[in-house]
């Protein structure tokens, strides 16, 4: 693949991306290499820059988050490391140290999760890790960024006789305050700093009285600060032993230097791998912004476009919560141009900078909005002309500057060409201009290039109605509003509706008629036809748009019935089970039953025994003789007699149901018995027979016998009659 044109990024806003991709990056280093993207003309390393993408896209939904990746930049430190006996800060070394332990993080972290995230693992694998450095400098700087006290034996010496002689200095200076303080000599304040030093606070009259050496006074000139004598000898030993550590802390740092200085091409790298990882972690954002994703790459050149988004407009417009229309285009070898016509404002320019604009972003390694069964291929040149591009400063018309560049797209343009215009033929007369556009197009066929156009140009529209592998297509409008639906139509050519939209906005009829009159009656109904032709497609559109959602609910309302069926079936099969598990348990017990009444009347154990230990082995041999075929044929049984007790179940539920209505019918229509005194009567629920002792207000008293009980006469029927 050969570079895209810097024209060509520019026309599809290509540079708007880079920008909103940078933001996306957490460092510096990140930003400046967002920045430099550009189309790749190496596959191989733009297949596995996509794959790495689309795997640490993958890492937002699963639990197996990618570490993070943030550092500061070592460019500083790198190129001190270059120069012979220089010596790094402390905030070089810690920043150094914690790239090597990032590095490292992520090393392990790839290792481990290879099978998840294999390009980046590779990637990473490649890589040595140095865990010498980040020791090396742990050992000498803690991690508050001060040096060490065990990083060296002088050092530790130092620092030591530091403390013990800011002892002394505390000590000598706490005698000469108590004492000075006895006679009276110093403020209220006793005491105060100057140039980093204790001093005591002296009133003015008693400076000569006080021994030291005077580092000045107060404004008002009543207190002179002085830091007694016997002070100043210790604060010059301190002053010397400070020194000596400073030098100390300078040795231990070039030392340190001078270990890793020969590791700086490792560092560089380690620095390189996280940079294109901060690019890659911003690249998934990006892509999950936008719901952008790696479709399938194909090596049939076939461009297929499955509800693709711009992803500048999808952006801008889910900021504002508006709705952004998709598009699909395909484009393939008996399709390979595609020329789309309609009124402005429908969406054909939309249309033309999709195409291309995530064309340029998936050669250049970054996902796309589309559908996930979209299918895409790989261009060499991809030559665009979008937009007015007057050029001033050379003296070229709009159409001057556009013959220039067809001009330039007749040297480039081959079978390996993605060509994309804009208003293909305007700027000059339309017959003639219309005209040398059809010559152009012609040309740019023969050579099997692959390009969208759009045009209002009625001869183009024609062209591609006759060249077996050109295509026309049209942006949709409302036939009654005339709004745009931003919908692409492949197969037809647009109208332009002219006359339809002057007359929605207010020019008179009588005007647009005259109009009318003074253009080709032909053109005049071509146009008119292809109208018509858009005007059914939306109304088709919309029946199978109701179609389409019909036939998902009638889907939906088939698989509830099939999960209903299925349980049931589920049911009714371990009920089946059931019913004989407990069948085979019957019969055994009625075996057990029978030799325990024989032991009962004979009392012989012996006989009892065998015929225990006969019952068992024969249920055991039944278990061994059941092999895998009888219990196929016996699940096949299982399930015929589970169907079989379905139906039965449910007859016998019809037949019940049948029975109970028809006895209320016949308990609703018998005739109310006329109870007496002595009549044997039951309960209607009820089995056992007694007899009336006693009637009183529709109240029965019934004899059973062992017991009587009040009911009330509804409740009885009658079994007899006294005689």
């Amino acid at each position: 693949m050969h570079p895209i044109q810097q024209r060509t990024l520019e026309d599809l806003e290509f540079p708007t991306v880079l920008e909103q991709l940078a933001d996306r990056c957490n460092t510096e280093l990140g930003k400046l290499a967002a920045s430099d993207i550009a189309p790749m003309t190496d596959r191989d390393n733009l297949m596995v820059q996509l794959g790495q993408t689309s795997e640490y896209l993958s890492s937002f939904e699963n639990d197996n988050r990618i570490p993070n990746h943030g550092f500061d930049s070592i460019n500083k430190e790198l190129k001190l490391l270059q120069i012979e006996n220089t010596v790094l800060e402390v905030s070089g070394f810690r920043r150094i140290a914690h790239l090597c332990e990032t590095l490292s993080i992520h090393k392990k972290f790839f290792k481990k999760f290879k099978e998840y995230y294999p390009l980046l693992h590779a990637s990473a694998d490649v890589i040595n890790e140095n865990t010498y450095i980040p020791k090396a400098i742990g050992d000498v700087i803690d991690k508050f960024g001060e040096i060490r006290d065990n990083a060296s034996i002088d050092l530790k010496r130092i620092r030591m006789d530091i403390n013990q002689v800011r002892g002394k200095i505390n000590q000598s200076f706490g005698a000469a305050l108590s004492r000075y303080q006895s006679a009276d000599f110093l403020d209220d304040i006793k005491e105060s700093i100057v140039e980093n030093r204790r001093v005591l606070a002296v009133k003015a009259m008693y400076r000569r009285k006080v021994k030291g050496t005077v580092l000045g006074n107060s404004k008002t000139g009543s207190i002179v600060y002085i830091v007694p004598e016997t002070t100043l000898q210790y604060s010059t030993e301190l002053s010397n032993l400070e020194f000596e550590e400073k030098e100390e802390i300078r040795r231990i740092l070039l030392a340190l230097t001078n270990s890793i200085r020969q590791e700086s091409p490792l560092l560089e790298t380690y620095q390189y791998f996280l940079t294109h990882i901060d690019l890659t972690a911003a690249k998934a954002k990006y892509a999950s912004e936008m719901n952008a994703l790696l479709p399938k790459i194909n090596e049939t050149r076939q461009l297929e476009l499955l509800d693709a988004y711009h992803p500048l407009l999808y952006l801008t417009n889910k900021s504002k919560k508006e709705k952004t229309w998709p598009q699909t285009i395909k484009l393939q070898q008996h399709n390979r141009i595609i020329v789309i016509s309609g009124p402005n404002a429908g969406g054909k320019s939309i249309t033309l900078k999709t195409i291309g604009l995530l064309q340029v972003m998936l050669q250049s390694g970054l996902l796309i909005p589309v559908h996930e069964r979209s299918s895409v291929c790989f261009f060499d040149k991809i030559l665009t002309d979008i937009g007015d591009n007057q050029s001033i400063e050379n003296h070229l018309s709009t159409y001057s500057y556009r013959l220039k560049n067809m001009n330039f797209f007749l040297k480039r343009c081959n079978s390996n060409t993605l060509f994309l215009i804009d208003e293909f033929g305007t700027g000059s007369d339309p017959e003639l201009g219309g005209a040398l556009a059809e010559a152009f197009l012609e040309v740019f066929y023969e050579r099997e290039a692959f390009g969208v156009i759009t045009t209002h140009y009625a001869n183009l529209k024609l062209l591609a109605n006759e060249l077996p592998h050109m295509a026309n297509a049209n942006m949709q409008f409302d036939n009654k509003t005339l709004e745009p639906t931003y919908q692409l139509v492949l197969g037809e050519a647009g109208s332009s509706f002219t006359f339809e939209v002057a007359q929605k906005n207010g020019i008179p009829y009588s005007l647009i008629n005259k109009a009318k009159k003074k253009i080709d009656r032909g053109k005049v109904r071509f146009d008119a036809t292809i109208s018509k032709l858009q005007k059914e497609r939306s109304k088709m559109s919309k029946t199978e748009s109701r179609l389409q959602d019909e036939e998902a609910k009638a889907k939906e309302e088939a698989q509830k019935l099939e999960k209903l069926n299925a349980k049931i079936k589920s049911k009714l099969e371990n009920y089946q089970e059931l019913y004989d598990h407990n069948q085979r348990m019957i019969q055994l017990g009625n075996k057990l039953n029978d030799a325990a009444e024989r032991y009962f009347h004979d009392k012989k154990k012996r006989p009892l025994i065998s015929e225990l230990l006969r019952i068992v082995e024969t249920e055991n041999s039944k278990r061994k003789k059941s092999s895998a075929k009888e219990a196929k044929v016996k699940r096949a049984v299982k399930k015929q007699t589970a169907n079989e007790l379905e139906q039965k179940i449910v007859k016998v539920r019809k037949q019940k149901a049948v029975k109970k209505e028809k006895a209320k019918q016949e308990e609703k229509n018998k005739p109310r018995p006329v109870f007496k005194i002595g009549d044997r009567v039951r309960m209607h629920d009820g089995k056992a027979v007694g007899s009336i002792d006693d009637l009183e207000k529709g109240k029965a008293i019934v004899n059973y016998g062992l017991f009587t009980t009040n009911v009330s006469v509804d409740l009885l029927e009658l079994v007899s009659s006294k005689k």
